[in-house]
């Protein structure tokens, strides 16, 4: 019973630890700058507590000290993580249009994804006339090595970077899943030749999806846009057609975040 206290009383100390930082940073955006007493007494603790606090996010480079002055102020860390989430508000904006024009070419759900704690994480959906009730991926984040967001946000990375992202062992989730490294390993090589991926019966048995690249303006894949839908419906020439459209789809895309492709490039030269 002692140990059960004490990890609950640690935890709830580590709770508090970080609301108090939350706090620190709070402060700091509306006052400007601020000494350690002020913040001590802003946050109603002792100023031992309130100087390890800022040391933490100094650390961090979340605060920093001006040097004249000796008082904290937000620091340039802060701006590292608005520019991710401003990127990917960017993103979504600028595919939204796009993507609800694919839905009503192809009549499926369109997806957008990016890279997030190794997985495919489902930032945009867009359902089309044909797709009746589509679960909703948004917030969601899949496997990498059974889907075809996944498996084009893995060719972008080396081979043994992916293998180490996806592990010796990855997850099946159907007969169709690819646990061999080996055939996923075949398989980035021609997503890379071919600029897309197929996943047919991977994740769920009855769902196939088509997905493509989308390039920033240095030419790194910063999400997967994809299409998908009941196998039955998406095969033959439906899927070559999804195919197409999807890959043009993440072209403009990819073009309206700054990236131009290699003929292109080679035409101004």
């Amino acid at each position: 019973m002692s140990n059960s206290g004490a990890g609950q009383s640690a935890g709830a100390s580590t709770v508090q630890s970080v609301d108090r930082a939350v706090s620190v940073l709070e402060i700091l955006a509306h006052a400007g700058e601020c000494g350690v007493t002020e913040i001590a007494g802003e946050l109603g603790v002792h100023k031992s507590t309130a100087f390890r606090l800022v040391s933490a996010l100094e650390r961090r480079g979340l605060v920093e000290q001006h040097a004249e002055r000796g008082k904290y102020r937000l620091g340039v860390g802060l701006i590292r993580l608005a520019a991710a989430t401003t990127a990917r508000l960017d993103l979504v904006q600028e595919s939204r249009g796009l993507c609800r024009a694919l839905a009503v070419q192809t009549g499926e759900t369109v997806n957008l994804t990016v890279l997030s704690d190794d997985a495919a994480l489902y930032v945009d959906q867009v359902a089309g006339s044909s797709a009746l009730q589509p679960h909703n991926w948004v917030g969601q984040r899949i496997p990498l090595h059974a889907t075809s967001n996944g498996k084009v946000l893995l060719s972008a990375m080396p081979d043994a970077d992916a293998a180490q992202v996806v592990g010796r062992r990855p997850r099946t989730f159907t007969d169709n899943t690819v646990t061999s490294l080996a055939v996923l390993t075949a398989q980035l090589a021609e997503v890379r030749a071919t600029g897309y991926a197929v996943a047919v019966d991977e994740l769920e048995v009855g769902l196939t999806a088509v997905a493509a690249a989308v390039r920033n303006a240095h030419g790194d894949v910063v999400a997967s846009i994809s299409v998908s839908g009941p196998t039955f419906r998406l095969t033959g020439e439906r899927l070559g057609s999804a195919t197409t459209a999807t890959r043009e789809t993440a072209g403009e895309v990819s073009r309206r975040l700054g990236w131009r492709p290699p003929l292109d490039r080679a035409l101004d030269g």
